[in-house]
């Protein structure tokens, strides 16, 4: 299985209507924002700084396409 295999099952994953609904509940919000608050914030120590602005607007982006917020 190469990674073109692996994307299109990951694309069918994502367009199935149970899993989308998941993806927007309260539960996955709460789960998204305590990962992507740790991964910005992992990011941003091994950059010492200096990226800030871009990784707070990729966990943004990022937020918007998890949970219901």
């Amino acid at each position: 299985m190469g990674i073109d295999d692996i994307s299109k099952k990951a694309q069918e994953f994502l367009k199935d209507e149970r899993v989308t609904k998941a993806l927007k509940s309260e539960q996955a919000e709460g789960a998204s924002d305590k990962i992507l608050d740790g991964i910005a914030a992992a990011a941003d120590k091994a950059t010492g700084g200096k990226f800030a602005g871009q990784i707070d607007d990729a966990k943004k982006a990022a937020d918007k396409k998890i949970g219901n917020e």
